[in-house]
């Protein structure tokens, strides 16, 4: 599975990251920067709260082919 987030979307809200911190990182200004994009099975369900918490939508869980 892997944590996709859309740039354009993100507004810094930061929600995502206390979620799920072994995935997003923050960068600079804020915004979310999936350091993992393939999650591993353990951290599925804290991808899962952090696509869940965003308040943009800017973050999605793709499965794998």
């Amino acid at each position: 599975m892997k944590l996709l987030v859309d740039a354009t979307l993100c507004e810094g809200y930061g929600v995502c990251q206390e979620q799920a911190p072994a995935q997003i990182d923050l960068d600079d200004f804020g915004y979310a920067a999936v350091t993992e994009a393939e999650v591993p099975a353990d951290g599925e369900p804290a991808a899962r709260a952090a696509v869940a918490a965003c308040p943009n939508r800017a973050l999605r869980l793709e499965s794998r082919p």
